[in-house]
């Protein structure tokens, strides 16, 4: 089922805001790269297997910081801020700073410690069925603050509690171990928190990185692969408590298709004509062009579409409000420093309410 074009919006807003940011990086990337002396010394050393496959290399150096700038912004925000759009979920803190440790018994805390024990020594292997029966007692013997907790994507239905822990598809060596006494802890903790309700705790993979996209569709996914080329994830967790690509957004989503969907409108708005598209929406004169309409349409700005539909009707209703005539006038997307291709949802709230 497609996703409505609410989703398909705040889906399109993230995507023109990262692409921003990476154009805006991209360009500024390219002096302190290139000009940097001890860059130069390092790869001189790797100058025979450049040769015939890279041409400039301290534009290759450049791209590769650029790069990797990328990955830490999909990583960090663009993934887990789609991922709210999807389940309606959000992060959620469990810290001494935030909403407080929560309780957890010793009798757990003992628990936890034996299935780490068992797994690491390979005397057990991973269990969620196993593992969940250990972990959801009630009692209440010398409750004690739980170690901090947080989740990348909560949410709560009528009887279910969901957390999800957003991976690199490439964690740090050892990783695994921690990850695990996390979960199982979290699982504990929220067992007590929401009595009654079914705890599920998963780590999320956005995307598999094993795929051969020219054998494989690049949503797909192998998930004994993909979790057995990571450092100790197959000792640690089951697959049960994983979720990987497609299965991940679908999950999230409650629908079908939702990372093809997610792709479609990256691929929609990311082309080479971006930034020159991108300026002619922010240009207020173009407002009332077809292709200012074709524009919005296409990459899926379904709200300011709708005020571009009823602009005359808008315009009668701001005569003689100066406060109503600036929110007007304002351009589309905020282009200060820290909010450069924020789209405006407060400007459009504002003139929707006149229709």
């Amino acid at each position: 089922m497609p996703l409505n074009n609410k989703v398909k919006e705040k889906i399109a807003t993230e995507v023109i805001k990262t692409l921003v940011a990476i154009f805006e990086n991209f360009t500024s990337s390219d002096s302190e790269n290139i000009n940097n002396p001890f860059y130069t010394a390092f790869t001189n050393n790797f100058t025979d297997k450049f040769k015939n496959k890279v041409s400039d290399i301290p534009f290759f150096i450049s791209l590769s910081s650029w790069m990797h700038g990328l990955n830490t912004t999909l990583g960090q925000t663009f993934f887990e801020n789609i991922a709210h759009h999807i389940s309606n979920g959000e992060k959620r803190e469990y810290t001494s700073k935030r909403l407080g440790n929560l309780k957890i018994s010793q009798t757990q805390r003992n628990r936890i410690a034996q299935i780490i024990a068992d797994l690491s020594n390979g005397t057990q292997k991973p269990d969620l069925e196993r593992e969940n029966k250990l972990l959801f007692i009630n009692t209440n013997d010398n409750l004690i603050n739980a170690m901090d907790f947080s989740a990348d994507i909560f949410f709560i239905d009528d009887h279910t509690v969901c957390a999800v822990e957003l991976k690199s598809v490439k964690p740090n060596s050892g990783e695994m171990k921690g990850e695990k006494q996390k979960i199982l802890e979290g699982k504990a903790t929220l067992y007590r928190k929401f009595p009654g309700k079914k705890i599920k705790l998963f780590i999320g993979f956005p995307f598999d990185p094993t795929v051969d996209t020219g054998k494989e569709s690049e949503t797909g996914f192998d998930k004994d692969r993909f979790l057995g080329q990571i450092i100790n994830m197959t000792k640690f967790f089951d697959k049960k408590e994983t979720l990987v690509a497609s299965e991940l957004w679908d999950f999230l989503s409650g629908e079908s298709q939702t990372m093809e969907q997610i792709l479609d409108i990256i691929n929609r708005i990311s082309t080479v004509n971006f930034m020159d598209n991108y300026n002619y929406l922010l240009n207020n004169d173009n407002r009332l062009t077809p292709k200012y309409q074709e524009l919005l349409n296409e990459w899926c700005l379904f709200s300011e579409l709708e005020l571009v539909k009823n602009d005359d009707i808008i315009r009668q209703k701001i005569t003689g409000d100066k406060r109503l005539k600036r929110v007007y006038n304002k351009q589309i997307f905020e282009h200060s420093n820290s909010r450069k291709g924020v789209y405006r949802f407060d400007r459009y709230v504002e003139l929707k309410y006149l229709l």
